[in-house]
């Protein structure tokens, strides 16, 4: 039989692949397949359908429905400019901690659901693990791949989305959308302004929009579950502007990225409409101008947001096996929201800290590392 793995070595070796989101994740993929596989265990992929990355996905255990599915992401962000004080593709112990990128968030929870996935396959139980790509981006490759599952894999019950959360349940967070705004205008000398289409100036109108929906949101009331998140509210953000030619020159394009971070229980879809509605007001007295300018919208990406369920299965379990009776919610988004829009249960629950992630020198402390590792052993045994 080939040697199993503990939870740190399997960490370790997952780190040491620089999965950053803009590079492939394949030589990652291929090791935890042919592991799995040495294994007895049959893993599924779904292909990026323009790069060379994929999700895997696999079911252990009896071929019955139900199965516990433990979800983690598999890319990590960029450590370029950060000021590392360790190798960061290299885990390093010091000071009961574990450094590295991808310790936290989130291949410190893909390392132990492996290894209870193994656990399982050799006990008999059943139980998945789904493990995408591009979650860094804006979770991207989750529904393909809970797309892909169905099918190929006995559908799963309840979902642990191992985010780091100190290992708590969280049950609800915000949803998300972002737009890829492109204002296009009409080049004159700023000295004959009124003949040209200014993209800055038409953009700053666009961008207002965010002032003054945040202003309205939070001069509301929220709602008894809004009420439980930190800003209480639907917010919207632009982080960055791009334009111009020159200062004597009105602007040929602008560029920027709205997004808004929605409450559960907000309408998404009339945040999406009304924000198009608004650019399309903007639009057309830039035409009345100039014809040729015009907005283009990308949608970015959509995360739905994760609503605490009512008895749902997978915080029962979570409960269960943690002790941790609190409410916790959390402002940014997950792959949660997804697997429960596709009729899951779905929980976010994993070892380490949210303030961690992303950081230079990120680290998971041994105790959360331990902790999860626990946690784990627990589930391996209450399944099936």
């Amino acid at each position: 039989m080939t040697r199993k793995m503990t939870p740190l070595e399997l960490m370790t070796k997952l780190i040491s692949f620089p999965t950053v989101s803009r590079d492939t994740n394949l030589p990652l993929v291929d090791w935890i397949e042919e592991y799995l596989n040495d294994h007895g265990i049959t893993a599924h992929r779904h292909y990026h359908p323009d790069e060379p990355k994929a999700a895997l996905f696999a079911h252990v255990g009896p071929e019955v429905d139900g199965a516990v599915v433990l979800s983690g992401h598999t890319d990590v962000v960029p450590v370029d400019g950060q000021p590392w004080d360790t190798d960061p593709f290299v885990v390093t112990e010091r000071d009961g901690k574990y450094f590295g990128r991808g310790t936290c968030d989130m291949k410190g929870f893909d390392a132990l659901a492996i290894w209870a996935c193994v656990e399982a396959h050799y006990a008999g139980k059943p139980m998945q693990i789904a493990l995408s790509f591009d979650e860094e981006i804006g979770c991207l490759g989750a529904p393909p791949m809970i797309a892909a599952m169905q099918g190929i894999v006995p559908k799963g019950g309840p979902v642990i989305i191992g985010e780091p959360s100190m290992m708590k349940a969280v049950t609800g967070h915000k949803g998300g959308q972002a737009f890829h705004t492109h204002v296009v205008g009409y080049e004159v000398h700023s000295s004959l302004l009124p003949t040209g289409v200014s993209a800055i100036l038409e953009g700053a109108k666009i961008i207002d929009f965010a002032n003054h929906r945040n202003a309205e949101n939070m001069s509301g009331r929220p709602s008894e579950l809004a009420a439980l998140f930190d800003p209480p509210f639907t917010t919207w953000h632009v982080g960055q502007v791009q334009g111009g030619t020159a200062h004597n020159i009105t602007a040929k394009d602008c560029r920027f990225s709205m997004d808004f971070r929605a409450v559960p229980g907000d309408d998404v879809v009339a945040l999406k409409e009304a924000y198009l509605a608004h650019v399309a007001e903007v639009e057309r007295g830039m035409k009345a101008v100039r014809p040729e300018a015009r907005v283009d919208i990308d949608i970015q990406f959509e995360v739905p947001p994760l609503v605490p369920e009512e008895d749902g299965a997978a915080e029962r379990l979570v409960r269960a096996l943690t002790g941790d009776n609190g409410t916790h919610v959390v402002s940014y988004g997950t792959e949660a929201g997804q697997f429960q829009a596709a009729g899951y249960s779905a929980v976010v629950c994993g070892p380490g800290d949210i303030a961690q992630a992303h950081q230079p020198n990120e680290f998971i402390t041994v105790a959360q590392f331990q902790a999860g590792h626990a946690f784990m052993r627990d589930l391996v045994t209450r399944v099936g």
